[in-house]
């Protein structure tokens, strides 16, 4: 037990000791940096001190980086994809069953409206208004002669009504006979490009079934949606620019036909159909995929801040500005809290419509420790150059 008792106190004799040396040292060390700092250390800590007081509230102050409100040119404009069109299109396919007969084109020849495209086989169809025609004339025959002889009184006023009537049967079938015999020329609808033929002659084809597509490229358009926030601002006859994959370099101005009335429920969007200039001997294609930008309006003198420099709090928008106070060496920077009113976003940058000046001085990190407006800062940064808001604020091209 006694030499339980030896033990713990030799150990707290130790730890005293060595606490001790500890401090012994750490206070002989102090004394020798500053009796040593009458050359470069010294004046660089001086230096040091004095630039934080210009450039803030001193040392002790909260450190902010911060940079400038830039006025730069920005524009208003939304971009889309979307796919050319032709003013026509349609993919020919037949009302009947039949078997092809004649091919009366070749793949990609230019056609006239009404032009012969396909013939299916026609043999029964003609009979059939054959038979019609006969039976008309037999009508039509009957009839004169039942008027003959109602003059002569030989028979009732009935029997020339039911002739009549019996003409008229016979018209008629004479006109769906005709008719049947008709669909089975397939015809150009509109004068246009036909593309490559899927069928063969005497290949037997069923009612439905895709002969060959008829497209007019005389003037194309490009389909494209918008978000649904933009159906005010896009109206027709708005220029719109676009670009195409397959014509790299190439910018081509089109004009809004049409504006859909109906918004898509499922994305929310809105459809929009322009029309693309004419461009002779140009390669433009029905089906190329475009690259649609809508400039909605240009302000050449727009105040721009990183998109850091916001704060949200309670719904609205603020930013932290510097201001100078004082004078000689009692100049500082304090910190002013200034509700903002946004703009347009072009990426890491903000437009700021209201609260802001060109050359104003806005925090960009730092703001959690601003907590009342008039707290002294201190810049920790300056490196922030004016490059950033010119390259965000440029014209997107897609």
């Amino acid at each position: 037990m006694a030499k339980k008792a030896v033990y713990v106190v030799v150990a707290v004799a130790g730890i005293a000791l060595a606490s001790g040396a500890a401090w012994w040292l750490q206070n002989r060390a102090a004394p020798a940096a500053a009796g040593a700092g009458g050359g470069g250390t010294n004046a660089s800590a001086t230096a040091a001190l004095a630039g934080a007081g210009r450039s803030g509230g001193g040392a002790g102050a909260p450190g902010v980086e911060v940079t400038k409100v830039k006025a730069v040119q920005l524009q208003d404009d939304a971009q889309a994809v979307g796919t050319l069109r032709s003013r026509q299109s349609v993919t020919l396919k037949p009302e009947v069953s039949g078997r092809v007969a004649r091919i009366a084109f070749a793949d990609g020849a230019q056609v006239k409206t009404g032009q012969l495209l396909v013939q299916l086989d026609d043999t029964l169809q003609r009979a059939e208004l054959s038979q019609a025609q006969a039976q008309q004339s037999i009508a039509r025959a009957n009839l004169k002669r039942n008027q003959e002889l109602v003059a002569q009184g030989f028979v009732a006023t009935r029997v020339v009504e039911e002739s009549q009537a019996n003409l008229q049967v016979a018209d008629a079938q004479v006109d769906l006979a005709a008719a049947r015999l008709q669909r089975m020329r397939i015809t150009a609808p509109f004068n246009g490009t036909v593309g490559l033929r899927s069928i063969n002659l005497g290949q037997y084809v069923g009612d439905g079934d895709d002969l060959v597509n008829l497209e007019d490229t005389s003037l194309l358009t490009v389909d494209f949606r918008l978000p649904e926030r933009y159906q005010s601002s896009i109206a027709s006859g708005q220029g719109v620019q676009v670009h195409l994959d397959a014509v790299p370099g190439k910018s081509f101005e089109a004009k809004v036909l049409a504006v859909d009335p109906l918004l898509d429920a499922n994305g929310r969007s809105i459809s929009v159909r322009a029309v693309m200039p004419k461009t002779p001997g140009s390669n433009l294609r029905p089906g190329m995929f475009a690259r649609v930008l809508i400039v909605f309006s240009v302000n050449d003198a727009a105040l721009v801040v990183p998109e850091e420099a916001m704060v949200p709090q309670g719904g609205k928008q603020f930013v932290f500005l510097l201001d100078e106070q004082g004078q000689g060496d009692a100049k500082k920077l304090v910190s002013r809290r200034v509700e903002v009113q946004t703009g347009v976003r072009r990426g890491a940058e903000v437009q700021i419509v209201k609260g802001v000046t060109s050359g104003d001085t806005v925090v960009v990190a730092g703001q959690q420790r601003l907590q009342r407006d008039g707290t002294a800062v201190r810049v920790v940064n300056m490196a922030r150059t004016a490059e950033a808001v010119p390259q965000a604020a440029k014209p997107v091209t897609p």
